[in-house]
């Protein structure tokens, strides 16, 4: 599905636009006013969807959102927040700041000091490696990061937090590509799904 949108389209969007129902598609959310899609790009066939715009002038309704998209009680279970490379550093910072919870950072191939564990995935299109530091106590994690496509990051995200000792309790997106991605071994809180 496309959505394109241009500047003039980009309204005030109200801090109460929530959706606390995410087991439903949300293509009517007021967030796609300002998403912009970029078709053909990384390359062609993927239809990329920017949402750069919602940080520039947005920024409070989209941690309110992600918030209220989370069960009543679950961040008391949470210690701190694993943040994926690069996007979900920006989502984990703003959630950490309005939390007061701590951050792990789940990062690129040679960007952290040893010790570190990795694990190599594929992408949509290509290869990558993940890498965290090794020497942290256990903590229970909420995974945050921008936009849930084919899984691939995401999944290796868990799969290196569990294999350092940590507990995944969910993980937390903006934006959830249904379509391309099967079952993820924790439970997944959304803003919008497509």
């Amino acid at each position: 599905m496309s959505v394109t949108t241009t500047d003039k389209q980009a309204k005030t969007i109200p801090e109460s636009s929530t959706n606390r129902n995410t087991d439903n598609l949300n293509t009517d959310h007021p967030f796609w006013q300002v998403i912009r899609t970029v078709p053909n790009f990384p390359k062609a066939g993927i239809d990329f969807y920017d949402i750069t715009p919602l940080l520039r002038n947005h920024v409070d309704a989209v941690i309110d959102a992600m918030l209220a998209s989370l069960p009543a009680g679950l961040m008391e279970e949470v210690d701190c927040l694993g943040a994926v490379e690069a996007r979900g550093f920006v989502f984990a910072s703003l959630l950490a700041g309005r939390l007061g919870k701590g951050i792990i950072l789940l990062r690129k191939a040679g960007k952290l000091p040893p010790p570190v564990a990795n694990k190599a995935y594929a992408l949509e299109y290509g290869k990558d490696t993940l890498e965290m530091q090794n020497n942290l106590p256990p903590e229970r994690v909420l995974l945050v990061d921008d936009i849930l496509a084919t899984g691939g990051t995401l999944t290796t995200a868990y799969e290196l937090c569990k294999s350092a000792g940590h507990t995944v309790v969910g993980a937390l997106v903006l934006l959830d590509l249904v379509a391309l991605h099967g079952e993820f071994p924790v439970p997944v809180y959304t803003v919008l799904k497509i």
